[in-house]
């Protein structure tokens, strides 16, 4: 029974965050010839790369407990309690609304 909680348990935080994952597909690809150039200099110059600072959400994931409906062996079924995933997602500090978001069962 407590390999059924925690494969449930399992399955259902891989499916939360399969909800987030970005679906990539390459449906071409690249290629790069460059022309041939001849370049003289004519100045100096100052090259300077831009600097980011990037701050990222917290994720603060914890679990609960909720009752659950799952089936009998016999077919009939009974609430029981399960330790489901809960993740809580604070976005950047400069985010202008405030707003947190929650993922999973409220």
């Amino acid at each position: 029974m407590i390999k059924s909680k925690l494969a449930l348990s399992a399955a259902l935080s891989i499916a939360a965050l399969g909800l987030a994952a970005c679906d990539v597909e390459k449906t071409q690809s690249g290629n790069l010839e460059l022309p041939k150039y001849e370049v003289t200099k004519q100045q100096e110059g100052d090259v300077r790369l831009p600097e980011y600072n990037v701050r990222t959400p917290d994720v603060n994931v914890t679990t609960q407990e909720r009752q659950v409906t799952v089936p009998d062996v016999d077919i009939s079924t009974r609430k029981e309690t399960v330790t489901v995933p809960n993740v809580n997602i604070t976005p950047a500090p400069d985010r202008d609304d405030g707003r947190s978001t929650t993922m999973g069962n409220r």
